[in-house]
């Protein structure tokens, strides 16, 4: 069985991965599960927005390529900070694991990724949006359980936040 756990710089996330270690892979250590670790990092693209110029509409911003490459850079970093903590909670809990950087859209390279990996579940957090801010910024975990081509499971948050 293989288990892909999403993880983000969150609180939720790191939750989740310690939930999916304690509840899925901790009863399952005989039968050979394959944990992966995956985190989604923005393009450097994400940084580039259309924008409105007085006199001639709407134009686009570009950042100079050192710009762009000193941004990539940093994310890179993050994301391998953000991989590198979430395989020390599995290491702490004697659980091997394999870390996996995918770039895009979280919601749509997640989905890709889970699809490539053939994995067997998919473990999120959630944020704990309400409806309002869920419909205006979207849901992560909400896209993956109706989209991921494998079961899905969110863990929630402790306790509802002020959202």
């Amino acid at each position: 069985m293989k288990v892909v756990v999403a993880v983000d710089a969150s609180e939720e996330s790191l939750r989740a991965l310690a939930w999916a270690l304690d509840n899925v892979i901790g009863r399952r250590r005989a039968g050979g599960v394959s944990v992966v670790v995956l985190h989604a990092q923005h393009g450097a693209d994400h940084f580039v927005y259309p924008v409105a110029a007085h006199g001639i509409g709407l134009a686009v911003a570009y950042a100079p390529t050192s710009a762009i490459e000193s941004m990539r850079k940093a994310q890179e970093e993050i994301s391998r900070k953000v991989v590198s903590r979430a395989l020390d909670v599995c290491k702490q809990r004697e659980v091997n694991a394999m870390g996996a950087i995918v770039e895009g859209d979280a919601k749509e390279a997640i989905c890709q990724a889970v699809e490539e990996m053939h994995a067997d579940m998919l473990v999120l957090g959630s944020r704990g949006l309400g409806k309002i801010k869920r419909a205006f910024l979207g849901s992560v975990s909400d896209y993956l359980v109706h989209h991921a081509c494998c079961p899905v499971l969110v863990v929630k948050p402790t306790k509802p936040h002020d959202k």
